[in-house]
């Protein structure tokens, strides 16, 4: 079975280490696989290195990349002709640009073809995966509307399977912003190498020393760090008299310096450091107490994954994918929530957040257990077996249709 697969750019992030462990393991005796991308923009760290150690060999089309343009109708162009090439039986696209590109182009291809006149278009069946979406928190209203209508109509005319990462991301695309029928729907959890973070040690007590918080993920306006340094902030206000915490920052993009100067604006410089990307993130994870996430949205976000992984406790803003990661509410406290694997915050909380940190700090046996229920739970729903055994499961069952 040949798999086209196709994503926007290999940007630093989750999706990009997704379709790269799909490619590579999806391609062997009973599929052939060939990845398509396009380009990362200039501010954003590049994941070929990640290509070139699994062995996979993207083919590039420079003209596509995050942003709508002109040069989309290029890049439609040279999908298409990439389709006519490796004649695929699927074509799988991630993330929203390689969704539209690549999703009419495949229309095309099957559809404009002379045997289409006796009723014989060409056998390919389409897959979209969405990572997140830019339903809500990314764009201004009329963009956003532009994106809803796009996405409703390619999933109307031009897409057999839709692949959603968490159950709460289905209730929002499907449910809330009415994409596609729930019969399209198919919900298949991120998959990562585990093996890495399983053997991360134990941290340490605390002791003398502060809480260590570490957020890893891209600089951009979704991932809301000023309210991770805010909450930072008020945890230092409030709790005066606690050791002072550390907050780790591993990632880039474009936001670094305006973050660099409300740091400083906050008082925090001597309490938060940016180390930039990480390619072994394992690392931040063994020097940390906590991981912490703010953002506005999300799918499934890869880094909450591996720090329970690690064996660390999280607390993260309770956006999209995030809710099944944490589980059901166990307690409710004063602005935030002990959950089953995690602590959960609303969006724009800070004070609830800063008063989530220092629960967490204060309270050793807790940390203990949100982070083993956690580990046991990641272990158990999210290896990169389980999610290529999934996928191979989708495409025989379309393959059979």
């Amino acid at each position: 079975m040949n798999v086209l697969r196709m994503i926007a750019r290999l940007n630093v992030g989750g999706p990009a280490r997704h379709v790269l462990w799909l490619t590579k393991g999806l391609d062997n005796d009973r599929f052939r696989s060939r990845l398509v991308a396009g380009t990362v923009p200039p501010g954003e760290e590049d994941m070929a290195y990640l290509a070139e150690q699994l062995g996979v060999t993207p083919t590039y089309i420079r003209e596509m990349s995050r942003e709508l343009s002109p040069r989309d109708i290029i890049s439609l162009f040279k999908v298409y002709r990439e389709l006519r090439r490796f004649s695929p039986d699927v074509v799988h696209t991630h993330t929203a640009k390689a969704g539209t590109v690549g999703r009419v182009a495949a229309f095309a291809y099957k559809w404009f073809t002379p045997s289409v006149l006796v009723g014989r278009p060409r056998r390919v069946h389409v897959v979209h995966t969405f990572h997140g979406h830019v339903f809500h928190s990314y764009y201004g209203q009329a963009k956003t509307r532009l994106f809803l209508f796009i996405e409703r109509t390619l999933a109307r005319f031009a897409t057999d399977k839709i692949i959603v990462i968490s159950q709460q991301q289905l209730e929002e695309i499907n449910g809330t912003f009415s994409v596609g029928s729930r019969d399209q729907f198919e919900v298949i959890q991120l998959g990562i190498d585990l093996d890495p973070f399983k053997k991360v040690p134990s941290p340490q007590p605390l002791s003398e020393r502060g809480l260590i918080i570490a957020f890893v993920g891209r600089l951009t306006e979704i991932k809301n760090l000023p309210m991770l340094l805010k909450a930072v902030a008020k945890y230092k206000e409030f709790y005066s008299e606690a050791v002072e915490p550390e907050l780790t920052i591993a990632g880039s993009g474009s936001l670094r310096e305006s973050l660099e100067r409300t740091v400083l604006d906050l008082a925090l410089d001597k309490n938060v450091t940016f180390i930039g990307n990480v390619e072994e993130t394992a690392s931040v994870y063994a020097d940390c107490d906590v991981v912490a996430l703010t953002s506005l949205n999300e799918g499934t976000p890869l880094s909450l994954i591996e720090a329970m992984a690690a064996g660390r406790p999280v607390i993260s803003t309770t956006v999209g994918g995030v809710t099944d990661l944490l589980g059901e509410i166990v307690e409710e406290r004063d602005g935030f929530n002990i959950c089953e694997r995690g602590i959960g915050v609303a969006s724009g909380e800070a004070e609830g957040f800063a008063k989530g940190l220092r629960y967490l700090e204060k309270n050793e046996r807790l940390r203990e257990t949100l982070a083993d229920n956690a580990r046991a739970f990641v272990i158990e729903n999210y290896s990169k077996d389980r999610l290529i055994n999934d996928i191979s499961r989708l495409y025989d069952s379309l393959a059979e249709k």
